[in-house]
């Protein structure tokens, strides 16, 4: 796909060079680190460090305003853990429905402080429909509090697991979700100011909406990219990341690039379509490293025993799995010369979705056609004449019996309400106390809301 409707072009930067905090520049490297590393340290979007003067879009909050929507932080309220603290739901005044991250206070003498300023100048900077929208922030005294917008249903890795949502993702939806995922890194990679390297592409990262849209999150180890400028590759920097996700070039080199947001992204399709982490101690040796485990059995053609369990094998999904994990392995090429960019990423991706479709648009008129077939086929014989009636004259007298049995069934029905109706009777007469009121909300009947549906999937996506 050659247009993103909702991606704003890239503006080309100015001859300036990003200094590092002593204003020395480097023409081929940015510099970034903590005291005692040998590299320097650089805000992400100006050359001074801490949060900008004024986050774009981002409000700021109270401490009080924030105690009241989370009920003084209490864990009625509290929706997630992490190393960097605790995630809490609230809503706002205007009734918008927000995350509250708030971090652990013994971090912020050492990284914390320093991952909350780059994650909200990060997010302040970007707007994507595949991206977590920043509402605003709090850093008052040593509290230090991002206001994200709530996501609905969970991240990418519960799905996976199976709980707590008890969901399968079907094959359409998983590949959507790749699709969104690979969008919003196209767009960090290409379409704002200066390129944005994510550095935690993962399953937990990846939030999802009621409709299955999934969103990108969590921007604490985000890194700005090289310019182009002076013929900068790379960025210098100090290593950040997921152990299973993290790009071995970059692991020995400390050199990062867009590329090890591809190797992540890579080891994420693994894990999508064969539903296992990167990294399972749990499993036979041979088979603790996701990635290695997948390469030799798709080098051996044993495709289905990658496939995640839980989805079916059809002739539509085994059609498109040499694609599918020729790409995903092509992004984890060890070195990063013979990774494909994201651009190329969703392209491809979309060329896989649309095959799928057309195959099982395909698969289901050969279904059709045969159920159709094998009808026609059938005959009856007539009670009266004794010749071959054909199918299609029987239909109606399928119907009538259909009918029949239904009208049979309400009598029945009907039968049992009255017995009823005399036994209430009977029992108002004589316990009147035990008596159970039908219309009470205990005798209510719950109903779960509609689930989604792959072609809902289809109809929710841009094109």
């Amino acid at each position: 796909m050659s247009c993103f409707p909702c991606l704003r072009r890239r503006v080309k930067e100015d001859s300036s060079k990003v200094a590092n905090i002593s204003g020395n520049s480097e023409p081929n490297a940015s510099q970034e680190g903590s005291a005692a590393s040998p590299h320097g340290s650089v805000s992400p979007f100006s050359a001074n460090h801490g949060l900008q003067p004024k986050a774009l879009g981002a409000l700021t909050f109270t401490m009080a305003e924030l105690s009241r929507v989370t009920a003084n932080f209490s864990e009625s309220h509290k929706i997630g853990q992490g190393g960097f603290g605790s995630v809490f739901k609230g809503k706002l005044r205007n009734g918008q429905l927000v995350a509250i991250k708030r971090g652990k206070k013994e971090l912020f003498e050492t990284q914390f402080s320093t991952e909350f300023e780059n994650e909200v100048n990060m997010l302040s900077q970007v707007e994507h429909l595949n991206l977590v929208k920043l509402i605003g922030y709090l850093e008052e005294g040593d509290e230090r509090i991002l206001v994200t917008e709530f996501v609905t249903n969970g991240n990418l890795r519960q799905h996976l697991d199976g709980s707590p949502y008890g969901v399968i993702l079907n094959m359409g939806t998983r590949l959507d979700i790749a699709i969104d995922i690979a969008h919003a890194l196209t767009y960090l990679h290409y379409y704002t100011d200066r390129p944005i390297i994510h550095r935690d592409v993962k399953s937990s990262n990846i939030l999802l909406t009621d409709s299955y849209r999934a969103k990108v999150a969590d921007f604490g180890f985000s890194r700005v990219g090289p310019s182009g400028e002076m013929g900068a590759t790379h960025v210098s920097t100090q290593v950040r990341g997921t152990a299973g996700y993290l790009d071995p070039e970059y692991l020995t080199t400390y050199q990062l690039n867009v590329k090890s947001d591809v190797y992540s992204f890579g080891i994420l399709l693994i894990e999508l379509f064969t539903g296992r982490r990167p990294l399972d101690i749990s499993r036979p040796n041979d088979e603790r490293v996701t990635v290695r485990w997948a390469f030799a059995k798709f080098l051996d053609g044993k495709l289905r025993h990658i496939l995640d369990p839980n989805i079916k094998r059809t002739p539509a999904i085994i059609g498109i799995l040499p694609s599918l994990f020729q790409l995903a392995f092509s992004c984890v090429a060890p070195s990063k010369t013979d990774r494909p960019n994201m651009i190329e990423v969703q392209e491809k991706l979309w060329d896989i979705r649309k095959d799928y479709q057309a195959a099982l648009n395909h698969q289901r008129e050969n279904q059709v056609e045969r159920n159709h077939h094998a009808y026609s086929l059938k005959s009856v014989k007539s009670p009266r004449s004794g010749e071959t009636v054909k199918a299609d004259s029987a239909k109606p007298r399928r119907s009538e019996d259909n009918e029949s049995s239904r009208a049979r069934s309400i009598r029945r029905s009907e039968d049992n309400e009255s017995s009823r109706a005399r036994s209430s009777r009977r029992s108002e007469s004589e316990t009147p106390k035990n008596r159970r009121n039908i219309g009470s909300p205990e005798a209510a009947d719950v109903c779960s809301p509609r689930n989604y549906t792959a072609s809902d999937a289809l109809h929710d996506r841009h094109p």
